[in-house]
């Protein structure tokens, strides 16, 4: 009688499973990298299955409404990895470094009503922004995947750019208008100015929503497309039409981090839905809830820029205007996938 033949043992990448193509550099550096998510484990971390960490990521990762069979099945777009990362910022750093050094001393040109839009709307943005990076922060320390931590790790390193950027402006604008209060007077509007509050209020709301699902819808689906239209798009054509052409050419470039943090939000969101349908539900239900608290904050910010340029826009126009492009993006995450592949 003939032994059964033995199946050859794998010699290496066993954590992907059966597979019979060689994984690609992504995903060698980024497949079960998160410790926490181990199998056959009582809990993420080496404690009591009840201490207070163990229960935080059981009840706010591992008991999501939102969940899939296999998370690590989600792949970025645009797969990237620690060292593609590093280019590709090295090259857009280099661009907004050009556009600081071509326009250095400019300030001193700026018209009033655009001054007083930068140090109203652009220089205090920078507490919204860190807000959104300690979000984002959150959503991948707890991410039920490697595949979501890295990209979150990724889009966190990209607040912080845009933080760091805000504060060279700043300091510029400082010394350009020493009258101006640029750079002293941030914390006071980012807390009492009438105009900021809804969207300090959405923030620090958003910064206590411990569920890794909702913090993900909350952020990256609701309140950044929406804030992205009114600080970005919005602010930088208005900026453009009162004679700004370096805020317009700065925040055209930081554009594309947040096109990539979309890219990779969406797709997840797609993932999601198409793993388990009823997920759709889920999702709508962290949208709705947050997209009335979106829309107050733009709202709110639209005032400002409406009464402070010279070449303004209507504050109702600028809400309507960040709400259709929140639509907009998210109009694909709920179509089937043939209507997706027909557009």
């Amino acid at each position: 009688m003939t032994q059964p033949k033995k199946a050859r043992p794998r010699k290496t990448f066993s954590a992907f499973g059966d597979i019979r193509r060689m994984p690609s550099d992504y995903e060698i550096v980024t497949h079960a990298q998160n410790w926490t998510l181990r199998k056959n484990r009582t809990g993420a971390f080496e404690q009591n299955p009840s201490s207070p960490a163990n229960l935080w990521f059981l009840t706010y990762r591992d008991k999501s409404p939102l969940q899939v069979d296999d998370w690590d099945a989600f792949r970025d777009p645009d797969a990237l990895t620690y060292k593609t990362y590093v280019t590709v910022q090295a090259e857009a750093e280099a661009k907004t470094g050009g556009v600081l050094e071509e326009y250095a001393g400019s300030d001193a040109a700026l018209a009033p009503g655009q001054l007083a839009l930068l140090t109203s709307l652009f220089t205090p943005s920078r507490y919204l922004l860190h807000g959104c990076q300690q979000i984002q922060a959150y959503l991948g320390y707890l991410a039920p995947t490697s595949y979501v931590t890295n990209t979150a790790g990724f889009a966190t390193a990209d607040y912080l750019r845009r933080v760091t950027l805000i504060a060279y402006r700043t300091r510029e604008l400082q010394i350009a208008h020493p009258d101006s209060r640029a750079g002293t007077a941030e914390r006071q509007i980012w807390e009492n100015l009438d105009a900021w509050q809804p969207a300090r209020r959405a923030v620090e709301k958003a910064l206590v929503s411990y569920d890794w699902g909702e913090a993900f819808v909350a952020l990256n689906l609701v309140l950044a497309p929406t804030f992205d239209d009114v600080l970005v798009r919005q602010f930088k054509e208005v900026s453009r039409e009162n004679r700004d052409e370096e805020s317009w050419l700065l925040l055209s470039f930081l554009q594309e981090d947040n096109n990539r943090r979309n890219r990779w939000s969406s797709a997840l969101a797609r993932f999601a839905v198409e793993q388990r349908p009823s997920n759709a539900d889920v999702l709508r239900r962290w949208i709705d809830r947050w997209s009335p608290i979106a829309d107050a904050a733009a709202a709110g910010l639209g005032e400002l820029l409406e009464t402070r340029p010279e070449h303004g826009r209507p504050a109702s126009e600028v809400a309507a205007g960040a709400k259709a492009a929140r639509e907009a993006f998210h109009e694909p995450i709920f179509e089937p996938e043939g209507m997706r592949a027909a557009r």
